[in-house]
């Protein structure tokens, strides 16, 4: 898969952070954007049509969910909700239980309500963007999300934690195996975004952050001798991974919101010596750790990536940028993924 342009994008849920790589020129010169997420942009919509007093219909398709309280806040101001099925499930996975929270979905948009379009890549937005900003369209796109997987009736964190769990247990941990061309079935969003985007690769943003890390080629190297802890404090989530070459020999996954640098930096120190249980880390709201058999240690560098990373501000830890700009850090993961997928013909 060859491509002269390609756009890369690591959608989270406060910013989409951009990369427009263009072969032949310096990454330095290659253009950049930190835009709002699209979750965030469909809230400032609800928001307005709640000042305007009209309805909303949702359409379109799954996607990142950080628009619920909005539709709440409209609902509250006594306005309707609707919302076709498709869309609905970026409110829950179980419809009933969207139904529950007074939210009616139908396939017919009501002519009382104003269109809001749900999806994480609108290919007319980024065409236009592009093209008032005077830059080629892309050959390839690469984009990232975050996807708990569809699991109705399930806790989402437990089902978001499968997922990690299977790549350990089924792939060994083999990174190769991180970005997909067609994602695993359960990964709804992700299946979504791999339709929008037309030609390319998507991964989860755990999956970008972590080979942004291994872009410096110092942690690389790190990595294919001592090993390396790679966490990335996301705004809603913190992930870190043990890394050792080619492979990762565990994950651990927990809320931003209910970590401060004592806790984190404790159950980091049990993480990477595999003292830190799966139960332990999903009773205290988070999603869980796996780590792979016969873990002793190691992994005594610490390199810190994430909007949020201040948290660990002070403590025996590296702070990124790849690439010369953190946020970018899961742009420079795809584009390293996709590279190494392209150099081994897959």
């Amino acid at each position: 898969m060859t491509a002269k342009t390609c756009l890369i994008l690591d959608i989270g849920s406060g910013t989409q952070d951009v990369l427009l790589y263009q072969e032949g020129l310096e990454l330095e010169n290659c253009p950049k954007f930190i835009l709002p997420s699209p979750a965030r942009n469909v809230a400032a919509r609800i928001r307005e049509l709640t000042t305007a007093g009209r309805n909303v219909y949702l359409y379109g398709q799954n996607m990142g969910g950080g628009f619920w309280r909005a539709v709440k806040a409209h609902q509250d101001a006594g306005l309707k909700v609707f919302a076709h099925p498709d869309a609905a499930l970026a409110l829950g996975d179980d419809l009933d239980q969207v139904r529950g929270h007074g939210i009616e979905i139908t396939s017919i948009p009501p002519l009382s309500a104003s269109q809001v379009l749900l999806t994480d890549f609108d290919p007319g937005f980024w065409r236009g963007l592009l093209q008032h900003a005077g830059l080629p369209q892309p050959d390839l796109v690469l984009a990232c999300v975050q996807d708990h997987g569809f699991h109705p009736g399930k806790s989402n964190r437990l089902s978001r934690f499968a997922y990690w769990e299977r790549f350990m247990r089924e792939d060994k941990g083999d990174m190769a195996r991180l970005l997909y061309s067609e994602p695993p079935a359960e990964m709804t969003r992700l299946a979504c975004l791999r339709r929008s985007i037309g030609v390319g690769l998507v991964a989860d943003t755990g999956s970008a952050a972590m080979l942004g890390a291994l872009f410096d080629q110092s942690v690389e190297q790190t990595a294919a001798t001592d090993g390396v802890l790679i966490v990335n404090v996301g705004n809603s989530h913190t992930i870190a991974f043990l890394v050792q070459g080619r492979r990762v020999l565990g994950v651990y996954e927990h809320h931003t919101g209910h970590l401060d640098q004592a806790k984190l930096l404790e159950q980091l120190g049990r993480f990477r010596l595999g003292r830190l249980g799966n139960r332990e880390v999903f009773d205290d709201n988070g999603h869980g750790c796996v780590t792979a058999e016969g873990l002793q240690g190691g992994f005594e560098r610490t390199v810190v990536l994430g909007p949020r990373r201040a948290i660990l501000e002070g403590a025996d830890v590296e702070f990124l940028a790849p690439g010369g700009d953190m946020m970018l850090a899961g742009c420079f993961g795809l584009l390293k993924g996709w590279r190494e997928l392209a150099g081994a013909g897959l």
